[in-house]
């Protein structure tokens, strides 16, 4: 859902990822154009330069914002069997199925970590406490790589905010 920093998110990553020496690639899709409005992020990690630059039709990873779209069938549309799922969902792990075997997944409350770190909001900024579980959840990134891109976007006192996000993220999540 638009609005909660999917794109964002995916271009904070791609900078840590960059940072550690690696790849990215950032696409993002958007359906309707507003705050609320569908959003698909791809984002490609590799120690290697990256040729493709096509959407991603057999992901590893499927990484759920919106606790809300998880039975949304784009949501899991061709995650491969053995990938990964981190899901913004009060639901624990083994709660969690999309239908394909997966070899982690990871659920953390992120809209109620959204709530206390930068209080209620109609849509909550869920982008930063999910990059700390990703973290946590694959290899992706190393933690301590987030803190310069979540400044770097973020300056001053949000900036502070969003690394705390980011940290209980990594410390919040449940992984199996």
């Amino acid at each position: 859902m638009g609005g909660q920093g999917a794109v964002m998110g995916a271009l904070m990553l791609a900078e840590a990822a960059f940072n550690e020496g690696k790849y990215a690639q950032k696409i993002p899709v958007y359906g309707g154009m507003r705050r609320g409005g569908d959003v698909t992020v791809f984002l490609r990690l590799d120690d290697k330069p990256i040729r493709r630059t096509s959407g991603i039709y057999e992901p590893d990873a499927v990484i759920v914002l919106d606790p809300s779209l998880i039975d949304y069938p784009p949501t899991r549309s061709g995650l491969k069997k053995g990938g990964i799922a981190i899901i913004n969902d009060t639901k624990k792990p083994s709660e969690i199925n999309l239908g394909v075997p997966l070899s982690k997944v990871a659920t953390i409350d992120a809209t109620a970590i959204s709530t206390e770190v930068f209080g209620v909001r109609a849509i909550p900024i869920v982008n930063t406490i999910m990059m700390g579980a990703i973290a946590k959840a694959t290899d992706w990134v190393k933690l301590d790589s987030l803190i310069e891109p979540i400044k770097h976007t973020f300056p001053g006192r949000i900036g502070e905010l969003n690394v705390e996000a980011c940290k209980r993220g990594y410390d919040a999540v449940e992984v199996s």
